[in-house]
């Protein structure tokens, strides 16, 4: 059994900067992420995630909001299914939002590379729990 902790990097898909800064100060105060990149909308991450350069550096986790300009997140979980078999790594990945419409969390939830649907803020205990899993087994699967 591997007794050492791998190192987790997350990436936020948000075009909200004081959330995306939240999440940021939150997660380091917590000790929480390795590193944390940082997209402003789904095309960017979708860019990244494509980019062979980029191969060694791909994230662990993905928050991605669901709302936001140029590539909104279920645009983003749909062009994600397209690549993902293509990245040589397997990266979990979550919805966020601050909307509380059940059709969205009902749309979230039914898909399955969705590993959950996080209403905004995120909870600081919950999201440890997804970093303590992904450091400790390297893959979090709380499919619904």
């Amino acid at each position: 059994m591997n007794t050492e902790n791998k190192s987790v990097t997350a990436g936020i898909v948000d075009d909200d900067e004081i959330f995306t800064y939240g999440f940021k100060k939150i997660t380091a105060i917590k000790g929480l992420f390795d590193e944390i990149l940082n997209f402003s909308n789904g095309k960017e991450a979708i860019d990244f995630l494509k980019d062979p350069q980029n191969k060694q550096r791909l994230p662990d986790v993905l928050f991605v909001d669901i709302n936001m300009p140029v590539m909104n997140g279920w645009e983003f979980n749909k062009a994600f299914e397209e690549i993902k078999s293509q990245l040589g790594k397997n990266i979990t990945l979550y919805n966020i939002s601050s909307s509380i419409d059940l059709e969205d969390i009902k749309r979230a939830k039914s898909n399955p590379i969705i590993a959950d649907y996080l209403l905004k803020p995120i909870d600081e205990q919950y999201l440890a729990e997804i970093f303590r899993s992904l450091q400790n087994a390297g893959d979090l699967r709380l499919y619904n």
